[in-house]
């Protein structure tokens, strides 16, 4: 019996090895892709002369593609997404937790419609908006329609974190003379900073990730990096090395996040984030 358990236990760890090698090779054959160089591009694996001359053209603009202005409205777009998303959901989270009333329930599943509905069925109307508005292609553009992407997790995420606190918390501090928002600010806020935390860097991953919204409501100065980087796929002759140059430093800001805020994170993700 013991010799059976360790051969299942045998086995069950080769399948875990497995699959993580099946699970990271992409992003291995990206970064060797990343450092091939063009005339070994397409003429060899495994075994080339590896070069970062990929990475100093992406971030140099010597294709005449400002890869890194496309990163840097990426991180605006994102950052002010989340920004507006956390000033409007926290309240509306701490709100839908404490105040439940008919059709509450309805709304709340309104909301979150909102971030599971196809991009594609609100593109063509959004795309007519922003023209006759003069939204297309900029950064208050960008910022604003990615609330469809942000707000409902915000909302739905943080709902599960005040409603797990208990109200005689806020009650006790109204008690002692302070307004509800007062309550809100410092007592509610300070005790789910780490679903702040979790939930900042998934609405972060998700708007920094968006294709669709940036594909069509964008030209070229609020273009971001996910349409930044097919960019070097265009020509005669794709660069597919110049490509994935580009997609392996765009990684680089959600990694970082989540390696600064990874105390708060795994605290906030096991403290009912993903709770309804």
């Amino acid at each position: 019996m013991t010799v059976r358990k360790r051969l299942l236990g045998w086995l069950a760890d080769a399948g875990l090895v497995l699959y993580f090698v099946f699970a990271l090779f992409p992003i291995a054959w990206m970064v060797i892709l990343s450092l091939k160089p063009a005339e070994q591009l397409f003429s060899t694996y495994f075994s080339f002369s590896p070069t970062f001359d990929g990475y100093r053209t992406v971030l140099g603009d010597s294709e005449g593609i400002p890869f890194v202005r496309f990163f840097v409205n990426s991180l605006v777009v994102s950052l002010g997404a989340v920004a507006l998303s956390l000033l409007v959901g926290l309240p509306a989270a701490y709100a839908s937790a404490r105040w439940r009333f008919k059709g509450s329930e309805n709304l709340m599943f309104t909301l979150l419609s909102f971030r599971f509905a196809p991009e594609l069925t609100v593109i063509i109307p959004l795309f007519v908006l922003y023209q006759k508005l003069g939204l297309f292609d900029t950064y208050v553009g960008m910022v604003w329609v990615l609330q469809l992407v942000t707000l409902p997790l915000i909302v739905w995420i943080m709902r599960s974190y005040f409603a797990d606190l208990t109200p005689e918390l806020e009650q006790a501090a109204l008690l002692d003379g302070y307004t509800r928002k007062q309550a809100f600010v410092k007592v509610a806020l300070p005790l789910v900073k780490p679903g702040v935390a979790a939930v900042s860097l998934l609405a972060f991953i998700f708007a920094w990730n968006n294709f669709v919204f940036p594909l069509i409501l964008t030209s070229n100065e609020a273009q971001t990096v996910t349409v930044g980087a097919l960019s070097f796929l265009g020509g005669d002759r794709p660069k597919y090395n110049l490509t994935a140059a580009a997609a392996l430093v765009s990684v680089v800001p959600p990694l970082l996040l989540a390696l600064t805020i990874q105390r708060y994170l795994v605290r906030g993700l096991s403290f009912g984030a993903v709770k309804s």
